[in-house]
């Protein structure tokens, strides 16, 4: 989850500053009554109630990474461009999207360094909730503050890859943005998000200096009712931390008007109560961050057989699910025990026991929905599950078995933490299962699980965690994996905390390969380019594949126009065309 997919802490505090927490009839514990069985029949274009697993970070889309903030997100805000449920890219914002083989984009020399320019224009008609039009400040203020070093930002290249942009006097639209390298993919700027300079200029200039200081004084914490903060085809009218966020819709919008009058996404950390609060009405519909594969799988049997009234819905997707591996842990940094603890995952067992079958086992980062996908040995480097390479690797390493059968070495354990987000019930399986073939070859893990919020929040975006941490990520096909992967991408004090190798690798040919890989315009040499990078990948370890996921949703028979993407932008993409007929 970006990510997958990754900033709540301090956010969360002053949020509730202006958000007072309100009684539910549900249990603490996000589990409904079992008394009632209501179904959806009654549903009309109302109301609409969405069940989701994870509570969002903070709504300022420059600050957000995680999942659950994208999928609301996406109800109230809006980028230039964006991919479709089909995998195209198309326009959002934009009225176009500028190519070089359209004339929108061209190749130019400035000083002698080759750049990009590319003309954008803004809908006419596109505006901020208070009716202030969105204009080319606007993205050019976006990039201002994302290119502050006391701000932290995900992928901060997303923003900074763009030097400037200008627009003439007369027409505040048509904005031309010169990128500081010509490359391939310049037009793709699906996360890169425009910021109601209005609004956000006098707290970026007040407290812009400070290490988080826009980011705990930004108004979409302060006063996240503001409606010149979206521009998308709903506002947020209601937040109950730990409970729900609701949302009406924006009648600025550009775009198609919304159908559905008022979304509530009800939070629900405890995924194996979903069906039971779909059962009982306190939701109408489960999001893609809601049930895992297994319980999906199961729900539609019972769907089958008692004819509920619901939609069971799958689609193969960019997710990659994972464990990051902490390279600072002594034990980690030799490459040898982290092609042991490789070697010593099933993966074939654990899919099928877990999933059917139906979410295949990771080799790296890249899933078989995207054309730079590879499975080929002689590209990259497969690990077949084998404990006895696993423990002729440990004992090559210096480890030695204990009585007690986990191995020691100068009077220390080989012992690690497996940290994930709690209360997931499939994350939680896999924990045990993982703990269990580890110890067989005498690798002792610990688990321990923190909410969502914090774990993503904190722990995995300041490195918090000791050795290892279960989550996933999300991407779009042929996306250059630089925020992962490059070496000056480790978050740090010293860099705000930006960037997402959260493994500290740092490998500098992957480096060049990364760079490259940017300014290369031949789909054929980008597709080598990645290759070699995943040999690295794969050879060196840096992360434990698992598998990679489907998006599961499930939604009640009446609800039309809604559509799974399976990539990381989601199926509230196309809200405003949502409707229960």
């Amino acid at each position: 989850m970006k990510k997958s997919i990754r900033v709540l802490s301090a956010a969360i505090l002053l949020l509730t500053l202006s958000c007072t927490k309100k009684e539910t009839a549900a249990p603490a514990d996000g589990s409904a009554p079992a008394a009632s069985t209501t179904t959806s029949s009654s549903l009309n274009n109302t109301e609409l109630k969405i069940g989701i697993s994870q509570e969002f970070e903070n709504f300022n889309p420059l600050i957000a990474t995680m999942l659950a903030t994208t999928i609301m997100q996406k109800m109230v805000n809006r980028t230039l461009v964006t991919i479709d449920a089909d995998g195209k890219w198309v326009p959002q914002l934009a009225k176009s999207i500028p190519t070089l083989e359209n004339g929108g984009a061209k190749l130019v020399t400035v000083g002698g360094v080759k750049k990009i320019e590319a003309t954008w224009e803004i809908l006419d008609n596109a505006a901020w909730g208070d009716g202030t039009p969105v204009t080319c400040a606007d993205f050019a203020f976006a990039v201002k503050v994302a290119s502050a070093a006391t701000v932290s930002i995900g992928e901060k290249e997303v923003y900074t890859q763009v030097e400037k942009i200008t627009a003439p006097a007369d027409n505040p639209k048509k904005c031309t943005f010169t990128y500081e390298k010509p490359k391939w993919d310049f037009y793709q700027l699906g996360t890169f998000y425009p910021l109601p300079k209005h609004i956000e200029e006098k707290v970026f200039n007040t407290y812009g200096t400070e290490n988080g200081g826009y980011e705990k004084n930004s108004v979409y914490v302060k006063d996240p009712y503001n409606k010149g903060l979206y521009n998308g085809p709903y506002l947020m009218t209601d937040i109950q931390l730990g409970d729900h966020v609701t949302f009406a819709p924006n009648p600025t919008f550009y775009g198609e008007a919304p159908k559905i009058q008022k979304i509530i996404v009800k939070l629900i950390p405890n995924t194996g109560t979903m069906e039971a609060n779909l059962r009982s009405g306190t939701i109408d519909m489960i999001s893609t961050l809601g049930l895992a594969l297994d319980q999906a799988l199961a729900f539609e049997k019972k769907v089958k057989a008692e004819n509920l009234p619901y939609n069971v819905l799958f689609q193969p997707s960019t997710t990659y699910e994972h464990i990051d591996l902490n390279l600072d842990h002594p034990a980690l940094a030799d490459i040898k025990v982290r092609k042991a603890l490789n070697y010593s995952i099933n993966r074939q067992e654990l899919v099928q026991s877990l999933f059917e079958g139906k979410q295949p086992p990771a080799i790296h980062n890249i899933t078989p929905k995207d054309p730079w996908y590879t499975d080929d040995p002689s590209k990259v480097v497969i690990y077949n599950y084998s404990p006895r390479d696993a423990e002729k690797l440990l004992d090559e390493a210096g480890w030695k078995r204990g009585s007690d059968g986990i191995r020691t070495k100068n009077g220390k354990r080989l012992s690690f933490t497996l940290m994930t987000t709690a209360g997931n019930k499939t994350r939680e399986l896999v924990q045990v299962y993982l703990q269990n073939g580890w110890k067989q070859v005498g690798i002792e893990v610990n688990a321990k699980n923190e909410p969502a919020r914090v774990f993503f929040g904190e722990t995995t975006k300041k490195r918090l965690f000791d050795s290892m941490a279960l989550f996933a990520w999300i991407s779009s096909p042929e996306n250059n994996p630089k925020s992962t992967f490059l070496s000056t991408n480790v978050p740090s004090a010293k860099n705000g905390y930006s960037g997402q190798n959260h493994m500290n690798w740092k490998n500098k040919k992957v480096d060049e390969l990364l760079l490259a890989l940017d300014a290369e315009f031949s789909h054929e040499k980008r597709v080598q380019l990645i290759h070699e990078i995943l040999k690295y990948y794969t050879d060196e370890v840096p992360v434990l594949p698992l598998y990679y996921r489907s998006d599961v949703a499930v939604i009640p028979t009446q609800l039309k126009n809604y559509r799974l993407t399976g990539h990381q932008f989601p199926e509230t993409n196309q809200v405003e065309k949502w409707t229960l007929e």
